[in-house]
């Protein structure tokens, strides 16, 4: 979001919370993307707020109130309030528990693999509407073919992600693995270690697929404790990743940090072939 956007969400937001009884001295900006994350103080709240229209707010309020009823691994909702959407401004503001973040166990690998499998776990008794996770690659596919949605991508890249996307697609589906409700990108930067242990954040990806497109989004020390893994769907899985966040890297509506620059990054991997490296262990780097 620019700075007046930014300036009138934390307006929003802090006005809302004293409405709701909730005290606030500071908001402080923790992640600024399509949405706003801030950490509301000295109430600890952790308050998601977008311009109305550009979140999905209610769905993932709706699933974090399911997940939680199966004990699965996520972050709560603020207790204090009603769990729901609230409309301020302009602008859809969730409120949930802001957590502490902790310095992980020794066994961070391990105790990561074990919240992927009960997340996916709590997932398989949810039903509720999701993309499918071959929609965000074709979706990835088309910004790659129009050439006005990627205009600073050359023909030789753009044929290497158009290639890659398609036939790590079909490598998928060859292999007819059973599909669930996924998380869609269970990376670092959507995990926090807190003191009530592990916990996923960021539902607005949540997606239809074979566990192992999960799996492909987090380091390879972790994939390596999820048990009964297809290893060669797997590593398709983390060739359609890459191809994926490399074609998001260069959509001129891209926000990224150096976007481009991570882009070439991901093509040069794809050129030097297999083995595909995890995307979270880009994403730590």
């Amino acid at each position: 979001m620019e700075a007046e956007i930014v300036s009138r969400a934390m307006a929003a937001a802090t006005a809302l919370a004293g409405e709701l009884h909730l005290r606030v001295d500071d908001a402080v900006v923790i992640h600024n993307s399509n949405k706003l994350a801030l950490h509301l103080s000295p109430c600890g709240v952790f308050a998601r707020v977008a311009p109305m229209g550009q979140e999905v707010a209610a769905f993932e309020v709706e699933l974090a109130l399911r997940l939680a009823a199966t004990s699965s691994p996520v972050a709560a909702l603020e207790l204090r309030v009603e769990p729901r959407v609230y409309e301020r401004d302009g602008f859809a503001v969730t409120l949930w528990t802001y957590y502490d973040v902790v310095t992980p166990d020794r066994d961070f690998p391990g105790a990561y693999a074990d919240a992927i499998q009960r997340l996916h776990t709590g997932m398989r008794s949810v039903e509720i509407a999701t993309p499918h996770f071959l929609d965000r690659a074709a979706e990835a596919e088309r910004l790659v073919t129009h050439r006005d949605k990627t205009p600073a991508l050359t023909e030789t890249d753009r044929h290497l992600l158009l290639s890659t996307l398609q036939s790590a697609r079909e490598r998928i589906r060859s292999r007819g693995a059973a599909e669930q409700l996924l998380h869609g990108e269970p990376h670092p930067g959507n995990l926090l270690s807190t003191r009530d242990g592990l916990l996923f954040i960021d539902f607005e990806t949540c997606c239809r697929g074979p566990v192992e497109f999960d799996v492909a989004h987090v380091p390879e020390e972790v994939s390596a404790c999820y048990p009964d893994v297809d290893q060669v769907l797997l590593a398709e899985c983390r060739r359609l990743v890459l191809a994926m966040v490399a074609a998001w890297r260069w959509d001129v509506r891209d926000e990224f940090p150096d976007g481009h620059q991570h882009g070439q990054n991901i093509l040069s991997l794809l050129r030097q072939g297999p083995p595909w490296p995890a995307l979270g262990a880009l994403v730590t780097e």
